[in-house]
């Protein structure tokens, strides 16, 4: 079976587990790191017409695919979304922005976009900013400008220790006064995650790049293509797993310079109000992504997953979040990294593979087999990555 007949039947029936933009961001139809389940055809003895449709299809909690963020469209040959492209203004500026989470679950079910109540928690010092709706229901933010000229670069680091890198640059850059979550401040106070894909640019520039590729000089590096007369704009995705389910999220912002690098993402210093270390604690925002630093390398190997891989490879690091819509109540696209490195001894004897699933993440952990950066307790090292969740394989 070919690799896009599995993609297609990974949308419609499938029951069983199964060109590179950025990093540790955007890994597009790379076969080495396909997520995507095999057809339970294989090793049957009838063909794949014979199976009904996922359980999903009935109950959303059950296993099969199912779409998250439903606003948009997503491509699971090129691994990419194209969602609705929305226009605002700051002090007379023209912005581009999308949406893709909300605090308000009317609005969320209504536009199609992810709840996480646990945004709320994130509108302290700064983190937050006000926007309000105008006519032609457009919004206008109270400040914030991205710049999008940057050249995003990175230097690895002698092989095989690719990570951690010798330089990096990330491609765009919020002011102090930016970041993706507003609070709509004449239409219920709620929290709206609304990443900025073009900053001071004009609509007949950016409808040049509705059919041929974006000019990352002046939007967001995880657009494809973006298109102000149609009100579109696709985006890459990343895939990677949660609860040992094969996912796939957009990685739009960071609080650092290397993460935003590394995610493609725009370095966004208001970030650094957002508490971490407290994941589904009482009052907040956040929920861990698991990141490993030197998991198994080498292209085509089944077990690859990390930062030496990524960076090595130019393949996606196979991450592990937290909860993800219908799997828990915790969500949050505010993603807290908690970086793991596999001991010497682990590796030794042959413990170190690709992790799917927090709580064996955790495990090992325990066991010490997996500790933070250095020898040192294995947590939250402080950096934030705003990671919509877009699509469940399983």
């Amino acid at each position: 079976m070919t690799r896009s007949r599995i993609r297609k039947y990974a949308l419609t029936a499938v029951l069983s587990l199964g060109l590179t933009v950025g990093l540790m961001a955007c890994a597009n139809a790379n076969e080495d790191d396909d997520v995507a389940p095999a057809p339970p055809s294989i090793g049957a003895d009838v063909p794949l017409t014979y199976f009904g449709p996922a359980p999903s299809d009935v109950q959303k909690e059950l296993i099969g695919p199912y779409q998250l963020l439903k606003s948009g469209k997503i491509d699971h040959d090129t691994s990419t979304l194209t969602l609705p492209l929305y226009k605002g203004t700051v002090k007379g500026r023209r912005v581009w922005f999308i949406v893709t989470d909300t605090t308000d679950k009317g609005n969320a079910d209504q536009l199609g976009i992810n709840f996480s109540p646990k945004l709320f928690f994130a509108n302290v010092d700064g983190a937050v900013r006000k926007a309000r709706i105008t006519k032609g229901f457009e919004v206008e933010f109270e400040n914030g400008k991205v710049d999008f000229s940057p050249n995003r670069s990175l230097t690895p680091g002698d092989a095989p220790h690719h990570f951690p890198p010798k330089a990096f640059q990330p491609g765009s850059v919020g002011s102090d006064g930016y970041t993706p979550l507003i609070e709509i401040v004449n239409a219920g106070g709620h929290v709206y995650n609304a990443p900025v894909v073009a900053d001071g640019v004009d609509e007949a520039t950016l409808n040049r790049f509705c059919d041929s590729p974006a000019d990352h000089s002046i939007v967001h590096d995880k657009v494809v293509n973006i298109c102000p007369e149609e009100g579109t704009v696709t985006v890459a995705l990343t895939p990677g797993f949660s609860f040992s389910r094969p996912v796939l999220y957009i990685s739009t912002e960071a609080n650092h310079p290397l993460a935003a690098t590394l995610e493609g993402a725009t370095y966004t210093p208001a970030f650094e109000a957002i508490q971490v270390g407290g994941d589904d604690s009482l009052f907040s925002p956040v929920e861990r992504i698991f990141v490993f630093a030197n998991g198994p390398t080498g292209t085509g190997n089944p077990q690859r997953q990390g930062l030496n891989s990524a960076i090595g490879d130019h393949a996606s690091p196979l991450n592990v979040l937290g909860g993800i819509p219908t799997i828990a109540t915790d969500y949050s696209p505010l993603w807290d990294i908690n970086l793991g490195v596999w001991t010497d001894e682990a590796i030794s004897k042959g413990y170190r593979s690709r992790m799917t699933e927090e709580f064996a993440i955790l495990g090992m952990v325990e066991r010490g087999h997996v500790t933070g950066p250095g020898g040192a307790d294995y947590g939250s090292i402080g950096m934030v990555v705003n990671c919509p969740i877009v699509f469940r394989f399983l």
